[in-house]
This record gives C-alpha cells, structure tokens and sequence, in this order.
C-alpha cells in the first residue's frame, strides 16, 4: 500500500484540499465561486501557459491587480513551476513600482491596470492583462501538460514587499517548506473548518490576507475575498451575506464592525472567531464585538512578515492576560534579548527575538540588513531580530511595546507608544488615538478621533485620569478621522507629513 505523503510544496496544499474537498467552495469574489477542484484545474492550465511563455525555475512573476478569483490561480500556477510570485497592492505604481521591476527582475507582469503594464514594458518586462490570465484558467477545454522539473521544498516560492518607515519596499523571501510550516502551525491553534467561510477585507498583498486562501486550503474552508481594509457599511453587510463565520482583522475593521453593530440593532452575524495581528487591538473594542456576537472566540496574534507569526493567543486568553499576544508558535521559540543579544529572564524589557522554522529566508537583495535582522544561526534555525521590544510572564505568554523607535524617553521616564494610545482609547469621547514619538526637535504627539465637540486641550485634560501625567504627549491634534495604510493600519507617514504641515504654518 503507498501512503500519501503530506504536502512539501505549496500547490500541494491545494491539491490535497481538491482531493478531500473538490466540490467546496474554494474563493468567491464578485459574485464569482470556484470550487478547490475548479481552482487546482484552473492553475494546471494557467501553469501551461506561463510556461510557455517561458517562465520557469528561479524566474519571478509579478501580480499588480485587485482581488479576483484569477490571483490566487496565478499563486499556485506560480507555485508549480517553481517561479516566485509576489503581490503587489493596488496602490503600488509610478516611483513605488519602478522600483520593484528594477529590484525583483521579474520575467513577466500581470495586471489590471494598463498604465502599469506600460511602466513595465518600458523596462522591458513583458506585461499581460489580468483578463487574457483568467480567460487562459477558466477554459476547461484550454491546454493543459506536463510542466518543467518541479520545484524544491528549499526553493522561494514568494516574495512580499513590505514598507518601512523611510526606505523603499523590501522583500522578504519565503520558500515552500517556510511557508508550509507556518501555515499547518496557524491552522493547528486556530483550526479553520470545512463548514467556515473566511471572510477577508485585507488584500492578497498583506502576508495576512494571503495566508487566509492557505489556511482556508488546509481546513478546506471557503475563503470570501472582501474589499481591502474595508472600513465602511459594507463591511456588516458582506459579513451577513457571506454568512461569515471567521473574520481575520486589524483594529480599524474591528472598530468599524463594532460601531456599525451599535447601529445595526439585531442583526445576527455568524461569527465565530475573529483573529488580529499587525496592530494592538484596543480592548475597548473587543468588549463591544463581544456583546454583540454571543459565543465570539478572539485570537490576538503577533507577527511580521519577515516570520508571518510569532505568537498566537489560546482563543478569549485577553481576558485572562489583558495586554497579552499569547504563546509562540507550536515548534518556534520567542524570547527576548538585552542590547547585547543576551537572553532576559521573564518580565524584563528587551528585543523580541524569534527562532523557528517560521523565519523566512531573508531580504531579498539586502545582504548589510539580512546581516542585522538574522544575526546567528543557532542549530537549524536562525534567529530573527524583530526590531520590537517586549517581555514575557512566567508561562511564555508574549506582551508587545512596541517597535524601538515606538518607546522613548519624556521626562526621563521611558514611555509607549502602545500604552499612551490605549490609555487614550479609553476616554469615552475618543473613537480612535495614534501616537508618534519624538523625533529629532519635534515632541511627542497624540492624534485622536472624538465622539462630540472636546477640543484638543480637553482631551490632553481628561488623559490625566487615564494615565501618569508625565507620560502625557504635550500636543494633541482632534483629526476628522486617521489615515490609514491600504492594509488598514494606522499611516504614520501621513500622520507625520500632517504635523509637519501644522509646524511649517505655526512658522
């Protein structure tokens, strides 16, 4: 009898789940379905016809397209033939997409939008349009053959750019066997099932979003491909008309369910989990997602891109441990090292530091930065820096201040940036808070969102019942609302420009 051996490569994924569950829905977008049989199909064939246009091993393929059903037929398509994929964000042009056609060297670009099709065949990259791709997947009578030598389990599969707070976009490289692992060690906490549908405001772009198509793949759940970093009304209504049962989020999409159910009266969703990472989500929020969906199990999550997930709380343990990011992922470790990389018992601040098999291959291209952030192997694993500082309790459970540049110096005390937009969050009158540290001359400030007319100076008042007065920033600004990034988190860029903006009138 030959036994099956588990997935090494990440079609496999799918190709297990379209055994096992070949006619479950797989992915809806726009009113479109396609089952885990119709997909697995749909990227043999689209697979074919990349590799005829002469994709193969060691190339890379670039995706600049809204969601749709065809972007994740492109991933496994990619996956295949051993080429990296990388998903850019709708909002990635001109200068930003210069730049990654020059960084990544992609041997072929597909995407929606015609003006960057343009850019990239000025550089000389071979361009298609997302429509010639889906009509290519959806032909059942369209070719399909024996690819090119499959790829390893060692082989990068994807690169995702992410930003920093001054540089161009990075990427960080994973391989097969990275991305597999972190995948079936997510799926073991969280336990995504045949029965669920994921809905997912988030865009395929953000590591966050895309590892819902292969945990949806691996529990054999359907994965609904929302707007990104939907903030708005619809938001209630696709959760309804998905009959969601697992909603993946960042503080501003929980916020916004939170408010919109305070409206909404009764209107019963089917939500069982909601999961967050990217951002500390407020406490204050959960209570009300909590008293409007009886029986919601929360997971808080830390993570980056550069690990895709360091700890995973058991579900509801922020009540229990407020504040907390939970335990390290199943088969990782998590700790925290001092200034010299020395290990801190439980309850000092230092460096989180992960180590696993969860930490990806490195930067793409960035030889002095890889040399910072993966300082040392030690055995099989390497270490990963995540340039966030932390502590952990007595049991291993993970409590997050913070990036480096997020805990400064006032007054002589050492402050958080999280702690002072926590303690802001709980004054009744304040919708949202973000904080930037000093910079350089410039001070703290605060950034808030009010409920009725308290002025800035009101504010700052009411922050000295919630929080010692010392680690008060001086200034605050009442905004309309904050800006956000395209994957829904605060923008500290713009919230930056917005101050200095203010600085160049008062001078």
């Amino acid at each position: 009898m030959t036994t099956q051996l588990p997935a090494a490569l990440l079609h496999e994924l799918l190709d297990e789940a379209a055994v096992h569950w070949p006619d479950r829905p797989a992915v809806t977008c726009d009113d479109r379905t396609i089952t885990y049989l119709e997909l697995a199909g749909a990227s043999r064939r689209v697979a074919y016809w990349l590799a005829e246009l002469g994709l193969g091993r060691g190339h890379r393929l670039l995706v600049s397209a809204k969601a749709s059903t065809t972007v994740p037929v492109l991933v496994y398509a990619a996956s295949r033939l051993g080429v990296a994929f990388s998903l850019l964000h709708e909002q990635v042009q001109g200068e930003q997409l210069e730049h990654v056609l020059n960084d990544s060297e992609p041997m072929l670009i597909v995407s929606d939008s015609p003006p960057n099709r343009a850019t990239a065949g000025q550089r000389g990259v071979r361009a298609e349009d997302l429509a010639t791709v889906t009509a290519h997947a959806f032909d059942t009578e369209g070719k399909d053959g024996p690819l090119p030598t499959a790829p390893l389990s060692v082989d990068p599969v994807c690169l995702i750019y992410t930003s920093g707070t001054t540089s161009l976009p990075k990427a960080v490289v994973s391989t097969h066997q990275q991305m597999l692992f972190a995948v079936r060690a997510i799926q073991h906490v969280l336990g995504y099932r045949p029965d669920d549908v994921v809905y997912t405001p988030l865009p395929l772009s953000f590591d966050y979003g895309l590892y819902q198509l292969f945990l949806g793949a691996c529990g054999g759940a359907h994965v609904w491909l929302g707007r990104p970093a939907e903030v708005g009304p619809p938001l209630l209504t696709n959760l309804l008309r998905s009959h969601a049962t697992v909603l993946p989020a960042v503080p501003a999409v929980a916020d916004t369910l939170g408010r919109l159910l305070r409206r909404a009266g009764d209107r019963k969703l089917s939500l069982r989990m909601l999961t967050n990472t990217g951002a500390a989500m407020p406490q204050e929020t959960l209570a009300v997602l909590r008293s409007n969906i009886p029986g919601l199990d929360v997971h808080l999550m830390f993570g980056l891109t550069e690990c895709k997930r360091a700890t995973i709380m058991p579900a509801n343990g922020d009540l229990a441990r407020p504040g907390s990011s939970g335990l390290a992922l199943p088969g990782t470790e998590v700790f925290v090292v001092d200034a010299d990389g020395g290990r801190l018992p439980a309850g000092e601040v230092g460096e989180i530091v992960v180590r696993g098999p969860n930490v990806m291959s490195g930067y793409w291209r960035h030889s002095e930065l890889n040399a910072q952030r993966y300082p040392k192997a030690e055995g099989l694993f390497p270490e990963l820096r995540t340039g966030d500082f932390g502590r952990l309790d007595e049991e291993g459970y993970l409590y997050v201040e913070g990036r480096r540049d997020d805990v400064y110096k006032q007054n002589g005390f050492r402050v958080s940036v999280i702690e002072v937009e926590a303690a802001a969050r709980r004054l009744p009158a304040v919708g949202s808070a973000a904080v930037l540290a000093p910079n350089g001359s410039a001070p703290a400030r605060l950034f808030v969102t009010v409920t009725d007319e308290l002025s800035a100076p009101d504010v700052l008042q009411a922050m000295r019942q919630v929080i010692e007065e010392y680690k008060i920033p001086g200034t605050c600004h009442v905004l309309p609302e904050l800006p956000l990034t395209g994957n829904g988190k605060t923008d500290r860029k713009a919230l930056a420009a917005l101050a200095n903006e203010v600085d160049h009138v008062r001078g």
